[in-house]
């Protein structure tokens, strides 16, 4: 009788338990069922609100979400993110200076002026360079008509003539983007280590550093200690170019690094280049002197990603790179390297490209006035005068 009396208790408070528990869930339902009303009406009550806003919004959104994936992309690595190998390209005066002094470890290094012609034929060289600097020919890594980047074995054998191997630290400088250019082919091949000194010689002699004018040789190396090309994806052909182009790759930009005049079309911005014109699709990547300050160095990383993006480059996209013949599409692609994004150079640039009649072309600028046609139709009367 004990045992039953117990039993029939604690059916009782068992039942009593689950009553209560019906009870607060129907409570609980009832006060999510009136939360969800009251959300739905007052959701109506600015649908039409937002409605207006959708298109503003959206742009925002839109961009927010691109600077973000910008943002993103620029800790992709190019190569081995483990690598020993320091993608350091851009270095200042104060930082030769110390290699000079034995204040670091690089011991096998070469440092060398950067021009057109031959020693005597720069602007600097035999009055002012850097103490032990050689002069190296920006013809030793390009030929024309084209002007295109040398074989690999031709290149090779200038930098091993230049006392140049892999494992050599180059520090190069000069007036112009032709040493860009030279530190791109030698980059190209395998050359681990190279230095451009940003502000070149003036920024040098503005530290006070001392200088000479005697020239220097170089002592020629027979072993460049490694297969060459390291890195041949950094080039686009002619014939890879085209395919993007017809293709209308989204995720492929080709900027161009040549003056705005150059852009829409109103000059070629050379001597020996007839049509003018650009690739189609082609964004604005301004002209070198763009990438300059006033005292000779280069603009910040940051300031110029700030210009690119205003003209609708996105870092999220391959960049390829291109000018007139190269030389002033390797700043902006080295300055992208150097941070470890996939960037390419289209090595032929509107020289190549505008010696094929059959290749479409644009004219104008795409945010205002543009026209389509083909190298075939273009007049032959855009050269740069002398």
């Amino acid at each position: 009788m004990f045992k039953l009396n117990k039993l029939t208790k604690k059916i009782s408070f068992s039942l009593f338990a689950i009553l209560i528990s019906l009870s607060f869930a129907s409570c609980q339902s009832k006060n999510e069922n009136s939360d969800t009303k009251a959300n739905n009406e007052a959701s109506e009550e600015v649908k039409s609100d937002n409605e207006k806003e959708v298109s503003k919004t959206n742009t925002d959104a839109d961009k927010e979400d691109q600077d973000k994936v910008d943002s993103k992309e620029e800790a992709k690595p190019v190569g081995d993110c483990c690598s020993p190998i320091s993608k350091e390209i851009f270095v200042t005066a104060d930082y030769l200076k110390d290699v000079i002094d034995g204040k670091n470890d690089i011991k096998d290094y070469v440092i060398a002026e950067v021009t057109w012609g031959e020693d005597d034929a720069s602007p600097d060289y035999l009055k002012n360079h850097i103490p032990g600097a050689i002069h190296i020919n920006t013809d030793t890594v390009e030929e024309g008509p084209v002007w295109n980047f040398k074989s690999d074995e031709e290149i090779v054998k200038s930098i091993l003539n230049y006392g140049i191997d892999k494992d050599t630290t180059v520090f190069l400088y000069g007036p112009n983007s032709g040493v860009a250019r030279v530190a791109l082919a030698y980059l190209i091949e395998g050359v681990e280590n190279i230095k451009i000194i940003d502000g070149g010689i003036k920024a040098w002699m503005d530290k006070g550093y001392e200088t000479e004018s005697k020239a220097n040789k170089a002592v020629a190396k027979t072993d460049f200690k490694g297969e060459y090309p390291a890195h041949p994806d950094l080039i686009v052909s002619l014939e890879q170019a085209k395919k993007d182009i017809e293709s209308k790759d989204e995720n492929k930009q080709y900027i161009t690094t040549r003056t705005y005049e150059e852009y829409i079309g109103e000059t070629s911005g050379y001597t020996y280049i007839p049509k003018a014109g650009e690739l189609p699709g082609a964004i604005y990547g301004h002209d070198e002197a763009d990438y300059k300050n006033a005292d000779g160095t280069y603009i910040s990383y940051d300031d110029m990603v700030e210009m690119l993006k205003k003209e609708g480059v996105h870092l999220s996209k391959e960049m390829i790179f291109y000018c007139g013949t190269g030389w002033r599409a390797a700043i902006p692609l080295l300055k992208f390297y150097e941070k470890g994004f996939n960037v390419k150079l289209f090595d032929g640039g509107w020289n190549e490209w505008q010696m094929h009649d059959e290749l479409p072309v644009q004219l104008g600028d795409p945010k205002t006035d543009v026209k389509m046609t083909t190298v075939g139709e273009l007049s032959n009367d855009k050269a740069k005068k002398e």
